[in-house]
């Protein structure tokens, strides 16, 4: 950018500055969600192994608790769904 050109749009700084922050804000929104659909596809597919008896009662109680923490941490689940 020269220098005429930073100049003849300084005043719009603070529009691009705002933008820039709406943008990271939505980022960040789609990885914690894209985190919380991991985490549940991965409880989902714990419970079908143990179904299928490739996991034991307690194997699966590990990654349950395991999983849930994770997703309490990335804020999605509330201290009082844990397990409930």
């Amino acid at each position: 950018m020269g220098l005429l050109t930073g100049l003849l749009t300084l005043p719009l700084a603070p529009i691009r500055g705002t933008v820039w922050i709406a943008e990271q804000i939505a980022e960040q929104a789609a990885r914690e969600l894209d985190e919380g659909r991991t985490i549940r596809r991965q409880l989902a597919e714990a419970e079908l192994r143990y179904e299928r008896g490739e996991l034991t009662v307690e194997e699966l109680e590990q990654v349950e608790d395991e999983l849930l923490e994770r997703l309490r941490l990335a804020g999605e689940l509330d201290a009082t769904d844990w397990r409930s």
